[in-house]
């Protein structure tokens, strides 16, 4: 039974950092695609970062240079580290996970692989900054 459980959400103001975790449970850790979006009400699915099971990392431009995405096999938690947060931060933060070989376009790599969807969504944290 596959579990995603975010935490670390808040308000902040303009400026401000916050760490979002994702602690996972029930699969093969290192083996999945994770990605954190942003999911908002009457709005498109917006990606914010993702990281593969080499660990290697994407960012979007809207948060290039000041989000920092990483892993921890061993404890199984996923971290994005927000820094300098904007007003346009503010939204739901979803923890998504997708394993690579459910994907078959092209190119076949995670960060293609979480844009066409996931195989598991946790039930989001809010963040706010004003």
């Amino acid at each position: 039974h596959v579990q995603l459980v975010e935490s670390g959400g808040g308000s902040v103001q303009t400026g401000g950092s916050l760490r979002l975790s994702c602690s996972a449970s029930g699969y093969t850790f290192s083996r999945y695609c994770m990605g954190w979006f942003r999911f908002d009400p009457g709005k498109e699915r917006e990606e914010v970062a993702s990281i593969d099971a080499t660990e290697s990392t994407y960012y979007s431009e809207a948060v290039k240079g000041r989000f920092i995405l990483s892993r921890d096999n061993a404890k199984n938690v996923f971290y994005l580290q927000m820094n300098n947060l904007k007003p346009e931060d503010t939204g739901m933060y979803y923890c998504t996970i997708r394993e690579l070989q459910t994907y078959s376009g092209y190119p076949k790599n995670c960060v293609s692989a979480l844009r066409a969807g996931f195989n598991y969504r946790g039930q989001g944290t809010q963040v706010t900054v004003s």
